[in-house]
């Protein structure tokens, strides 16, 4: 008794499972999710081999051969066989008992059984050595194939994670733009553009810099050069013309 006990137990928790399972996949199968569907199939499958172990248990009798005689058979509803099956079985009568106590499978299946039987035994004994040695290289090259495709999305997935940039090279690159470290010096070769009047030749070792001479005013000349105009009517030095030259530095000169 104890051991039905334990095995009604499994069983009716096999049953929930599926009961679970089978109710997301009516009612939840817009926002269902393949690891959602794993985990269903994963528990399913631990429950079954816990009810296996079960029934290979020393201490499990073997159920067949265990006999049950229905000990009576009635027309009427029985409710507490409704309780028991949940409904499924409201009568056990003369119509439900074969399909209920049948030890045998369908005389369908039976016929199939049969069938598939004789094909296997017309075979000869090295033509079916032939068609097991195939069929193992088969499952031995499609499960070779399964773990070298593992194994690239895998690799994939740790290239995907790999920088694409090469942190010596921003560094550098930051460097140039910021202080203009790196950059040549050097003009490009080529025919030189004549100077404007009033410009100065081009700065050396400097692109796009060049010398510009200014003549200022004789006011803004005596103030720069730092002599004092004496008041009118007074006699004074005159002062020289003065030429100031601004040199435009690089940037980027070092």
């Amino acid at each position: 008794e104890t051991s039905i006990d334990a095995l009604i137990t499994r069983v009716g928790d096999l049953k929930n499972a599926l009961a679970s399972f089978i109710s997301k996949l009516e009612n939840e199968y817009d926002r269902l999710t393949w690891p959602s569907v794993l985990d269903s199939f994963a528990l399913l499958s631990g429950q079954l081999n816990t009810l296996n172990k079960l029934l290979k248990n020393e201490k499990t009798p073997l159920l067949r051969n265990q006999v049950i005689i229905p000990l009576l058979l009635s027309p009427d509803r029985d409710e507490e066989l409704m309780k028991l099956t949940e409904g499924r079985v409201p009568v056990f009568s003369h119509e439900v008992v074969p399909d209920h106590l049948r030890t045998k499978p369908d005389p369908e299946v039976e016929e199939q059984e049969k069938q598939l039987s004789a094909e296997a035994a017309r075979i000869a004994p090295d033509v079916a050595q032939k068609q097991i040695q195939s069929l193992n290289k088969m499952c031995t090259n499609l499960t070779e194939k399964l773990s070298k495709e593992e194994r690239e999305s895998e690799s994939g997935g740790l290239r995907q994670n790999k920088p694409t940039y090469n942190p010596a090279d921003t560094n550098a690159l930051v460097s140039a733009v910021l202080v203009g470290k790196g950059l040549s010096h050097r003009r490009p070769p080529g025919p030189t553009a004549p100077v404007p009047p009033g410009q100065g030749p081009m700065l050396t070792g400097a692109p796009g810099m060049q010398q510009v001479s200014m003549s200022a005013p004789a006011n803004q000349q005596q103030a720069m050069a730092g002599v004092s105009q004496p008041p009118p009517g007074q006699p004074g030095k005159m002062p020289s013309n003065i030429k100031t030259t601004i040199k435009s530095m690089h940037p980027y000169q070092r």
